[in-house]
């Protein structure tokens, strides 16, 4: 670990206070206004979350999924079933554990993720537009810096991916 700084606590604790509510209050926000411009699409905010996911890691077990959504098995559970009824998701069986459940976008839900992707890209930019690319890339290299110090503090990345395995 490196050597930090000494900061004067309580300026320091109140400024990473604010640094996390605004964290919080600006991915809520976020989410609300991209709820907005999907809702057309008739998906919940679980079910692009779920294509999301499958998006960058097609595949994932079903304990994994739940894991990195923050839910329960019973829950993604349900959520599966109802994705796989409207035909965006498959599960099939884990070739090397049968107990295990892997999901898999569908050529429906590959086309819905491209629609999604669309509809939030538009959503950012115009989020984005108030943002100067110099700030938004001070404001990502900030970012990168606290989630590499998360994971840290959590374990490494490889860790952590294991305890979400079944």
């Amino acid at each position: 670990m490196s050597a930090r700084p000494y900061r004067p606590m309580q300026k320091d604790l109140d400024a990473y206070l604010r640094f996390g509510f605004l964290i919080h209050d600006v991915s809520r926000l976020r989410r609300i206004v991209v709820d907005r411009a999907l809702k057309p699409l008739g998906i919940t905010r679980s079910q692009w979350w779920v294509l999301a996911f499958l998006s960058r890691r097609d595949g994932m077990t079903q304990t994994a999924l739940a894991a990195d959504l923050d839910l329960t098995k019973v829950a993604i559970g349900g959520l599966i079933d109802r994705m796989e009824a409207a035909g965006f998701v498959e599960r099939r069986s884990d070739e090397r554990d049968a107990r295990a459940r892997r999901v898999f976008l569908t050529g429906a839900g590959q086309n819905l993720v491209a629609t999604i992707r669309r509809a939030v890209d538009a959503v950012e930019s115009d989020i984005l537009e108030v943002v100067s690319v110099e700030e938004l890339d001070a404001a990502a290299q900030a970012l990168v810096k606290v989630k590499e110090r998360l994971l840290e503090l959590l374990g490494s990345e490889t860790d952590l991916a294991q305890d979400l395995e079944p």
